[in-house]
């Protein structure tokens, strides 16, 4: 049986290879995240074709940065999709217009606050204000839930201690990063086994490479899972 906890990446170029791994898959997963280097590949089409008639949960990873009327425009259209999970930037105004474009829908908005691919030197390249990195990644989960988020992506180094405020109470916190122990780490920088993140406060694990590239994709999945269970 899968997991909801388990969010499996497609970062494939094109819904057709993404609807092939969804096949390999079947039944052991049931969450899937689609982003936004598929926009272009038929993302809508496969997040449509996967929760309408596969009967999957959908997490549209979009990002989404802009003024707020684009912002709440742009949610609008895509909480027509029945999505599970959007997310956008975690800046305030964004948060909020998303809100508004989401109102009536089941889509619930995920404020992104630092990447995880992203460390103190990309933030000081950037221009981000000075700090330690776990800290402003707090400040920007507090500022999204008092925006209306439903809940934030963080880094699972982060996931206990935004677990810990008060803020963050009936509040979802989705950790990337994710990688079983001996799995190389990409492009990724702060980083923590499955299981780490969940006792951690996560309530679900966003993981891709590490299935996507296995042998036996299924066969990762599954291993993933009874970290989980265990």
């Amino acid at each position: 049986m899968s997991d909801d906890r388990l969010i499996v990446a497609l970062d494939v170029p094109h819904a057709v290879a993404g609807l092939e791994l969804a096949e390999r898959l079947g039944d052991a997963v049931n969450f899937y995240k689609i982003g936004l280097g598929m926009l272009t590949g038929g993302g809508l089409a496969l997040a449509n074709e996967l929760k309408q008639e596969k009967g999957k949960r959908i997490f549209l990873d979009m990002k989404l940065f802009d003024i707020g009327a684009t912002v709440e425009a742009a949610v609008r259209g895509l909480a027509k999709f029945d999505l599970d999970f959007l997310t956008v930037h975690g800046d305030p105004h964004v948060v909020r217009a998303a809100r508004e474009g989401a109102a009536g829908s089941q889509t619930r908005i995920l404020a992104v606050t630092i990447l995880t691919s992203l460390d103190r030197a990309d933030l000081d390249a950037a221009l981000i204000q000075k700090g330690e990195l776990a800290e402003l990644v707090l400040t920007r989960a507090v500022r999204a839930f008092e925006a209306g988020a439903d809940g934030v992506i963080a880094s699972p180094q982060e996931a206990a201690a935004i677990r810990a405020m008060p803020e963050a109470e009936g509040k979802l916190i989705v950790t990337p990063g994710v990688r079983p122990a001996g799995a190389a780490l990409g492009d990724q920088k702060r980083v923590a086994t499955p299981a780490r993140a969940i006792a951690d406060g996560a309530d679900h694990i966003v993981v891709g490479r590490p299935v996507r590239q296995a042998p036996d994709p299924r066969a990762a999945a599954e291993a993933i899972l009874s970290e989980l269970k265990n």
